[in-house]
């Protein structure tokens, strides 16, 4: 899942034997180059969901502030920084200046040459010979090229002056505007059940802060980073022979790539053992911290390629809260399709569940109540009938009610209450009359065919027959009881 896949087609013969490297951090890259504020923006949005920066901490990690750091304001950090000042002065274009590719070029010989000798027992710990790290600094600083391999040198040597680079540097190699947020990430524990912190290291959290803090480095911390972290990662899998584990070794770096410069071990007090902890947890994970989180990578590809893929909650969560104008058409193109898709998926559960209702209704024993659920089913044309889907038999028809009234109703209001029925429907019934009704209707013909007066004289007619048929009636009930 951590990989974007692509399929290649390769028509040259001559280099389909050539191995295809795939980058699933292509788009990341590609979106922190060609647009840095907006891809920063998405970055430490997920940063502060996982650690929980103040706003004076956020502003510093931004960029928006200066970073104030433990022991800034007291006199001894004032001279160290003068002191250190003037230093950087006297070097060269490699130690004591700024970070650049080409200072990272001159360091890699160093890393290169010591990933060949990581069995010499204290590397990093014991120092080198003063004399030796002088030439291969100045050697370093000119930008000579440097035979390591000749003998002249030893791990020691070269070991000692990597610390020596790095302890020269501006500001560590996490940088000053970072540091807050480390200390933060050190707090990352697990809850209880009861929702309780614990002592517990919550290690997939930490890894992914620091995944996405690292994606905020200058790009050239970062790179010397990842080479220094995988140096460090490969020693310590190595201390059965050099007796340096991932905590020595931790102690060794620790003022060099995450102290702030110019201060002491007393103006840190209790975040030492933070600090520490924090650099032995990075050489023990380097392998996983240089690689984007998935979220972040789908982001950076949507945001350019705007094809459909699968998302999380928390891709929704984060492309929902993220405020960047640059991001506006990308959330509502994916929200288009996401709506889309739901709406399809809607509709098919809807249908189904509509079949299963016409069948568990048309199952039901016929009752009023099955009447009115299917006569609010025809009310609805849209909506799928039984018949369409269902086979059903049809309900037999309700015998007439053989009660004193209903003879009545049937045999005197029968006929006009069929007939009103008769012009309302499209489909012809077979209308009951009486036989004096029918007799009538022969002697004056059809009703459409009559004039005005003779249909006032049927009904004169009629309403006689209905009151003579209505005596009979009611005679012949009264002899039978």
């Amino acid at each position: 899942s951590d990989a974007i896949c692509n399929f290649v087609i390769c028509n040259d013969s001559s280099l389909r034997s050539q191995p295809i490297i795939f980058n699933p951090d292509f788009f990341v890259e590609k979106l922190r180059h060609e647009k840095p504020e907006v891809f920063t923006e998405l970055v430490v949005s997920n940063i502060t969901r996982l650690i929980d920066l103040p706003g004076a901490e956020l502003a510093q990690l931004m960029g928006e502030e200066d970073p104030k750091l433990p022991g800034a304001n007291s006199t001894a950090s004032g001279f160290f920084r003068s002191l250190m000042s003037l230093k950087r002065k006297e070097k060269g274009v490699v130690f004591g200046s700024p970070l650049t590719e080409e200072g990272i070029a001159q360091v890699s010989q160093l890393i290169e040459y010591l990933h060949k000798n990581l069995r010499a027992e204290g590397l990093f710990r014991v120092p080198g010979n003063s004399i030796r790290q002088q030439i291969l600094k100045d050697a370093l600083n000119s930008g000579t090229d440097i035979d390591l391999d000749s003998g002249e040198f030893h791990s020691n040597d070269v070991a000692t002056l990597l610390k020596m680079f790095l302890g020269e540097l501006p500001e560590p190699l996490l940088t000053h505007k970072h540091f807050h947020a480390h200390l933060k990430i050190a707090d990352l524990t697990l809850f209880d059940e009861k929702g309780n912190k614990t002592s517990t290291p919550d290690k997939e959290r930490q890894i992914e802060a620091l995944q996405l803090l690292f994606l905020i480095l200058p790009a050239p911390n970062r790179s010397l980073l990842k080479l220094l972290l995988d140096l460090l990662y490969q020693t310590a899998k190595k201390q059965d022979k050099n007796k340096m584990s991932a905590h020595n070794l931790a102690l060794m770096f620790a003022p060099h790539i995450l102290w702030p410069r110019n201060v002491t071990a007393n103006d840190l007090q209790e975040n030492i053992t933070k600090l520490n902890n924090g650099v032995t947890f990075m050489i023990k994970h380097s392998q996983k911290l240089f690689k984007a989180p998935v979220y972040i990578r789908e982001c950076a590809r949507l945001h350019y390629l705007g094809s459909r893929a699968h998302t999380s909650k928390d891709d929704l969560d984060l492309l929902t809260s993220s405020g960047s104008k640059e991001l506006q058409p990308l959330k509502s193109q994916k929200r288009s399709r996401l709506d889309s898709c739901h709406q399809e998926e809607t509709q098919q559960r809807t249908e189904e569940a509509l079949k299963e209702l016409f069948r568990h209704v048309h199952n039901m024993p016929d009752s009023a109540k099955k009447k009115k659920l299917i006569r609010q089913f025809n009310k609805h044309p849209s909506a799928l009938t039984p018949g369409s889907d269902v086979p059903t038999s049809p309900a037999p028809r309700r015998t007439r009610s053989r009660s004193f009234s209903g003879l009545i109703k049937r045999k005197v209001l029968g006929t006009p209450v069929i007939l009103e029925r008769k012009s309302r429907d499209t489909t012809p019934e077979p209308v009951r009359v009486s036989k004096e009704n029918v007799q009538l209707l022969q002697k004056c013909g059809s009703p459409a065919h009559m004039s005005q007066g003779k249909l006032k004289s049927l009904e004169g007619q009629k309403e006689e027959s209905c009151r003579r048929m209505r005596a009979r009636l009611l005679s012949k009930d009264s002899s039978s009881l």
